[in-house]
């Protein structure tokens, strides 16, 4: 396996290294099944080989379990506690960091349009996978996944009807473009790349959980550089900034929702 994510990131440049070994395994050991190998040293030949293969094997190991308003108590606390702040900048910059297919940054923008914030922010959704990025930005998802995204959506305090914002169209459902409108889908690697800009919010959420703690550490200092003082940093509820290097530099926003502002 060592010898496997060392040629993936000298040959390719993307950089799985210090992945939790667990989720790598079982992820390693399904694309083996599905390429019809029976070892890792086959796989990574078929790897060097093959881009086609890296580009199947990079849609293994990207994260893309998401959904619009996952964990609508996130959202309904971003309301009343972040966008409060938010309404003090003349500008708002958001990160949107590891944003898989679009979900969460398009659940993000419906929020701020709601908040009346949306025209003056830019929400930079960054993920690993140009193929999860090329989807994103066509702000079109199932139609089967409506219902279970209104009842999310109403449940974050949404204040509208959640199918204004969206038709029926191509066998799914097409998001309003108008809501890409300030949105910027780039290619970034936690692991390897750094910060590109200053932010007021970070939100990478469900995303450290699948990092040994020598890559959560790395995450967490490009987080740290990338928030302006008084910024605000977003993780998912089984992720926390406690034993890192920056514990003392945040204030707990809320401890539920795991929103942190740093204060430092």
């Amino acid at each position: 396996m060592d010898l496997l994510l060392e040629a993936v990131y000298r040959h390719y440049g993307f950089d799985f290294r210090q992945y939790a070994r667990p989720s790598l395994r079982r992820r390693l050991t399904r694309r083996l099944s599905l390429e019809g190998l029976q070892t890792l040293s086959g796989l990574q030949e078929r790897l060097l080989h093959e881009p086609e293969c890296m580009e199947r094997l990079l849609l293994d190991l990207s994260i893309n379990v998401t959904a619009m308003f996952r964990d609508p108590s996130f959202f309904r606390v971003f309301r009343t506690k972040v966008v409060p702040l938010l309404r003090t900048y003349p500008f708002i910059r958001i990160w949107n960091a590891g944003c898989s297919t679009g979900e969460e940054t398009y659940s993000l923008a419906i929020l701020l349009r709601e908040e009346g914030l949306y025209d003056r922010t830019r929400i930079y959704a960054t993920d690993i996978n140009e193929a999860v990025l090329v989807q994103a930005r066509q702000a079109l998802f199932p139609l089967e996944k409506m219902k279970e995204y209104t009842e999310n959506y109403l449940a974050s305090g949404g204040s509208r009807a959640f199918s204004e914002y969206y038709v029926a169209a191509y066998e799914g459902a097409q998001f309003d473009r108008s809501l890409g409108d300030n949105i910027v889908f780039a290619r970034h690697n936690l692991a390897t790349d750094r910060s590109f800009n200053e932010f007021q919010v970070v939100v990478c959420r469900n995303v450290m959980i699948y990092f040994d703690m020598s890559l959560q550490n790395r995450v967490h200092d490009l987080f740290y550089e990338s928030l302006q003082r008084l910024g605000v940093l977003a993780l998912g509820p089984k992720e926390s900034i406690a034993f890192t290097s920056h514990a003392d530099h945040y204030d707990v926003l809320d401890p539920q929702n795991k929103l942190f502002r740093k204060a430092r």
